[in-house]
């Protein structure tokens, strides 16, 4: 058997001293520049949503006079505080369309950016307790197969194989009479896609400034003439706002109202231990869905809370939910201590898809209303709105989710899709 590699004094000084260093002398992966007077396009929101739409702006539109302003520290609101699954298994063709894009762009991400965005397409499988949820399944299986995504129904047996630590007894409260998997879903790593959209918009010209808080959306005959901030006006004829969990707020500053509601959505994840759990497990029944993460935590997790809020905290009861549930279906992880727990903030609308478009206000864009939907949309989000802000009109992958929809009644309902399965 050939010895492993020894690493030289030179590379365990280097690793030494750059631990030691507190990032200090590090080259820094994007600017901090000061706001210009005005810009081409203002995208209000750091995080994923917004860094991707200001990497593709430049990349697919060649606009590359952009501002990304976020209030706090990029990457910091939602997308620093969910889950990390990615799947493309919705009902509705129109949802089928923008997350099935999304996951392919997650498929070339890494590439794409020159940057690891820890892809790990180990599967996401939704769990049936009764024989409504198993035709359900089989309902949105057969409707993800016509769209030409892949999914497939797996018997109690075919679960047990493919989970051995499961619990399948059918003297079980919740029996697991079967499930859908869609192999391809998965997770990918957070702050990882915050930093490399960040890094390749900023190669490309676009400013991305941290810490400036928007007071104040400027508008003359109802267009949009820029953004007033904690670093002051900021001019620009176009005005993309993408602001998860504080959307409502940025339509109240330009004086209209969304249908979204903000409600606070918990997590928490368990001390670290050996890879038990290669796949992500979900069960809207039991109301709980879990992954293991690459330092071994178990990623625990379940639905919004029932009162709107903007918490970034937990409650006790949601978390004593989410441990049962936990129990039930994994009784081998009962005696795990939980490490820590958080919560985000989500806007969703009554029919639990997004807005993606066009505002009363003239140049001024919302993509928002993702509700627990958000970081699996993150790249298909980004190329959709900025193909809508470059051209003033959607992209038909985004046409159907825009602010009309609510006056024609023609809904898009994904209530199923997005009850427990983040």
């Amino acid at each position: 058997m050939a010895s492993a590699p020894r690493m030289s004094k030179y590379s365990i000084f280097s690793l030494v001293r750059n631990a030691l260093a507190y990032h200090e002398g590090w080259e820094q992966v994007w600017r901090s520049p000061e706001p210009k007077p005005e810009y081409d396009v203002i995208i209000v929101g750091g995080g994923g949503h917004g860094l991707a739409t200001a990497f593709y702006l430049a990349k697919e539109h060649g606009i590359t006079n952009v501002a990304v302003i976020e209030k706090g520290w990029l990457g910091g609101g939602n997308t620093g505080r969910n889950t990390t699954i990615i799947r493309s298994n919705y009902l509705w063709d129109e949802s089928a369309g923008i997350y099935e894009k999304s996951l392919q762009l997650y498929e070339g991400l890494s590439q794409e950016l020159n940057f690891n965005i820890m892809l790990s397409q180990r599967g996401v499988l939704n769990l049936a307790h009764n024989l409504h949820d198993m035709r359900e399944l089989e309902r949105r299986v057969n409707a993800n197969r016509l769209n030409g995504i892949d999914s497939e129904i797996l018997s109690t047996a075919e679960i047990q194989d493919f989970i051995p630590i499961i619990n399948t007894s059918p003297k079980s409260r919740y029996p697991i009479l079967g499930g859908s998997l869609q192999r391809r879903g998965g997770t990918a790593r957070h702050d990882a896609i915050a930093w490399g959209f960040a890094r390749g918009a900023d190669q490309r010209g676009v400013d991305i400034i941290q810490q400036c808080e928007v007071t104040g959306i400027r508008q003359s005959r109802g267009k949009v003439t820029g953004v007033e901030t904690t670093k002051g006006l900021i001019k620009a004829k176009t005005v993309g706002v993408v602001v998860a969990g504080h959307s409502s707020v940025l339509a109240g500053m330009a004086g209209f109202r969304l249908t979204v509601n903000s409600y606070p959505l918990q997590a928490l994840v368990s001390e670290p231990i050996k890879p038990v759990l290669d796949t992500v497990v979900m069960s809207n029944a039991v109301h709980v869905y879990v992954s293991q993460s690459d330092k071994g935590e178990l990623v625990i997790g379940a639905g919004i809370d029932g009162c709107h809020g903007y918490t970034q905290r937990g409650s006790l009861h949601v978390i004593e939910g989410q441990l049962g549930a936990l129990c039930e279906l994994f009784p081998i992880f009962s005696r795990l201590r939980m490490m820590r727990q958080w919560g985000g903030i989500v806007d969703t609308c009554p029919d639990a898809s997004p807005i993606i478009g066009k505002t009363p206000v003239g140049g001024l864009y919302f993509n928002c209303g993702w509700g627990t939907g958000g970081f699996k949309a993150t790249p298909g989000s980004g190329w959709a709105f900025a193909h809508t802000l470059a051209n003033g009109e959607p992209h038909p992958l985004n046409a159907p989710f825009t602010l009309d929809r609510f006056t024609t009644g023609k809904l898009i309902d994904e209530h199923g899709a997005a009850a427990v399965a983040h």
